[in-house]
């Protein structure tokens, strides 16, 4: 069985407006078909829990719907949008939103990560935990596919 690298940013928000929320459907879409590769969690404690935490969503009835259903990514935004007391306004997602465009990687993650893609850590080289997530992405995906 193949396993598939998660390509969709957590810079990335669908029609709800919420990032990573897309990613999060991936990689738990993928887990739950065993299906992603390893080295990724299904559902995380870092972004995965923030996006859970700040819509109000139950971590074990969005997993169970994703594995249970196999809805495309218009249907589980659906779905989001249908669960009791889930917490969609403007103050919450654009605070969500703001959250994690500004979450820094620990230095030596970061040096981590710069140095397998060798990009010098000279000052530079980005430090926000989204575009470096997206390097270690990418850098996978070369790895496992292309090289």
């Amino acid at each position: 069985m193949s396993s598939v690298v998660p390509l969709i940013s957590s810079g990335v928000a669908g029609p709800l407006g919420v990032l990573h929320l897309p990613r999060l459907w991936q990689k738990a879409s993928l887990e739950a078909r065993s299906k992603l590769a390893v080295g990724y969690p299904g559902c995380g404690q870092g972004y995965d829990q923030m996006v859970l935490t700040a819509l109000g969503l139950c971590r074990d009835s969005t997993l169970a719907y994703i594995a249970s259903n196999r809805p495309s990514y218009p249907q589980f935004e659906t779905w989001v949008a249908a669960q009791p007391g889930v917490k969609l306004d403007a103050a919450t997602v654009e605070g969500l939103n703001s959250s994690i465009r500004g979450y820094n990687h620990t230095d030596a993650t970061r040096q981590g990560i710069l140095t397998a893609n060798g990009i010098p850590d000279d000052g530079k080289a980005c430090k926000d935990a989204v575009n470096l997530n997206n390097l270690d992405d990418w850098f996978e995906f070369w790895t496992a596919e292309l090289k």
